[in-house]
């Protein structure tokens, strides 16, 4: 099995380039035990950087993944969200000490506002420096922002730290790879990756089977396998089984040629014009 590959943070933090994902999860306690096994194998197995939100089951994805790290925190990049309708300045506090509680933990390592809502950027910049001040979060980053919002963003004094922007990105959904990813790579603000294989929505589409079949890997595996070549992307696939889990991971085995890739074009054409940001 290989070892995933690791990128560089703009704060200099090295972080793997496959991680883990829970929305959904929390939702129910007859799965919370299986969920938090799943989330202890992937940090065993390199999938170190855990990535949740105050949104998901209103609190309950970051209360499973707070069993999971608990005895293990130092092994774990944890990375939560602040819903927009809470992203004022005292807001966006208040929210994160909620998210702590719930994780069990003194500090997140990266917080990103959700998505943008009715309150100033500035304000949830300056609620976001003030937790960095206070020892809460080490770092901040965005969510849901297309080109012109991070260009928004960057105009802001303190703006230029962002980390990240977590957007939906897999082979149904390459609007991103007209104009926000390549801002991305020369701003060199690494793009997180949500719903990578679309929910699982993608996984019966022919010429994904196809490729799989080539290379004796399942088509979810070829799924990640085309998000994670892009250099500067970080993948956080939902892990809510031990197989599951292990599948995801196994992708890192994958090395799709010019073929495969010309395969999947035919079928996942790239975009030919600025289209908006898609969210699920």
């Amino acid at each position: 099995m290989r070892d995933i590959q690791s990128l560089t943070l703009p704060c200099g933090t090295s972080v793997p380039a496959l991680g883990q994902g829970t929305w959904n999860m929390g939702e129910s306690p007859t799965k919370a035990a299986g969920e938090v096994r799943a989330l202890q194998l992937g940090i065993e197995l390199g999938m170190t950087l855990i990535d949740t939100a105050e949104m998901y089951a209103d609190g309950g994805s970051e209360k499973v993944v707070g069993k999971a790290i608990s005895g293990r925190r130092d092994q774990v990049y944890l990375v939560s969200k602040v819903l927009p309708s809470n992203a004022s300045r005292r807001g966006t506090i208040a929210a994160c000490e909620a998210s702590l509680r719930r994780l069990g933990v003194e500090r997140l390592d990266l917080y990103l506002l959700h998505w943008r809502g009715r309150y100033a950027l500035a304000e949830t910049v300056e609620a976001f420096e003030t937790l960095i001040r206070d020892g809460k979060i080490a770092h901040w980053g965005v969510s849901n922002f297309d080109t012109e919002d991070m260009d928004e963003l960057g105009e802001l004094s303190g703006g230029d730290q962002v980390q990240t922007n977590q957007v939906l990105y897999n082979l149904s959904r390459r609007g991103i790879e007209y104009d926000l990813m390549p801002w991305s790579v020369r701003h060199r603000v690494p793009v997180m990756a949500y719903s990578p294989i679309e929910q699982g929505r993608l996984l019966r589409h022919a010429a994904l089977m196809s490729v799989a079949k080539r290379h004796n890997a399942t088509p979810a595996q070829i799924a990640l396998a085309w998000v994670l070549r892009h250099p500067g992307v970080i993948a956080i696939p939902k892990t809510g089984s031990v197989a599951h889990l292990e599948e995801n991971r196994a992708s890192v085995d994958v090395e799709l040629d010019e073929t495969d890739l010309d395969t999947l074009d035919r079928e996942f054409a790239a975009p030919q014009r600025k289209q908006p940001l898609e969210m699920i």
